[in-house]
């Protein structure tokens, strides 16, 4: 079991020069080789950031992606035309300064042929990490309930008729992805779950409710299907993040963690609880009594949200 006291989310803010360069590549003007290396470098300086901060966990802050969880999509054939708004769509509040800003969920986004993975998800990304630091590398995933997004009863129904056999796929990719980053030497796996948190509120938990499971069967069911993908490897730590949004300081949901802590709390096989506690919206710490004993929670108490960092008081 790995030994630290600070732990790091897995996301930095992609630099300019990174973003510019995915619109060169999309764009068929720039060549893969010019691009690896920008990404290289990218990846370089979120390394030296966190090792400088004194972080024994450091991640490559995700700079291979064009969100948390389009790795998925990017390595594996069937999930249709997509871009980042089927990641981003919701209406999200700003925080100190930051304007609120919404995005409408994309209609023509769905699973429309059989998931087939082209290459490994994040294969790549762990091996450079491995190679450029002597700190703990931490790889993370997304939580196979995440995909519910591109799911639909109607546009769906050739590929996968039932949302149980879509997510059934997506658990076995995922729990292939494991495997191999195990095979690899990967000793600390994360599985970032946002979608428990924004079942808190209304109008997202409706959302996931119109494809088919209820709140309470999201909370068994979800759990269940993220323990596949945890199934217990000798030597690997399991880590299982929770937040309610973060988007360049903006959220999408508030709201404690009572509604979702026994089950999840409980329930999930993880070892590490990366729990959001950044400012109110998170709620008391009273919930954290349903953390078994085995279990360590991991509180979230720097912000992502605003520029300034809190002091010790805070």
């Amino acid at each position: 079991m790995i030994a630290a006291h600070a732990d790091v989310v897995g996301s930095l803010l992609r630099p300019p020069e990174l973003l510019r360069a995915r619109s060169e590549i999309a764009a068929g003007r720039m060549t893969p080789a010019a691009f690896k290396a920008i990404e290289d470098k990218a990846v370089d300086r979120a390394v030296r950031l966190q090792e400088e901060a004194g972080l024994e966990v450091v991640t490559d802050g995700e700079m291979r992606r064009l969100s948390f969880q389009s790795q998925m999509t990017e390595a594996v054939a069937g999930f249709g035309s997509w871009d980042l708004d089927a990641f981003v769509w919701g209406e999200w509040h700003g925080v100190d300064g930051a304007e609120d800003w919404r995005r409408e969920r994309p209609h023509d986004i769905a699973v429309v042929g059989k998931l087939v993975r082209a290459r490994h998800l994040s294969a790549e990304e762990f091996v450079y990490l491995r190679a450029c630091t002597r700190r703990m590398p931490k790889v993370t995933l997304p939580s196979p309930g995440l995909f519910v997004n591109f799911w639909s009863a109607e546009k769906s129904r050739d590929a996968y008729p039932t949302l149980d056999e879509f997510l059934a796929d997506v658990v076995r990719i995922l729990r292939e992805e494991v495997e191999e980053l195990a095979r690899l030497g990967a000793t600390y796996i994360q599985i970032d779950a946002p979608h428990y948190p924004l079942l808190l509120d209304p109008k997202t938990r409706a959302f996931y409710e119109s494809r088919g499971w209820a709140f309470e069967e999201w909370l068994e069911r979800g759990v269940e299907l993220d323990n596949a993908v945890m199934e217990p490897i000798p030597g690997v730590t399991f880590g299982f993040h929770l937040c309610r949004g973060n988007q360049k300081g903006r959220w999408l949901v508030e709201g404690g963690y009572e509604a979702i802590a026994e089950p999840i709390f409980r329930g999930i096989r993880a070892h590490r609880l990366l729990l959001e506690y950044d400012d109110a919206r998170s709620g008391s710490f009273s919930p954290l009594t349903q953390l078994p004993d085995d279990r360590i929670a991991v509180l979230g108490l720097v912000s992502t949200k605003r520029p300034e960092t809190e002091d010790a008081e805070v």
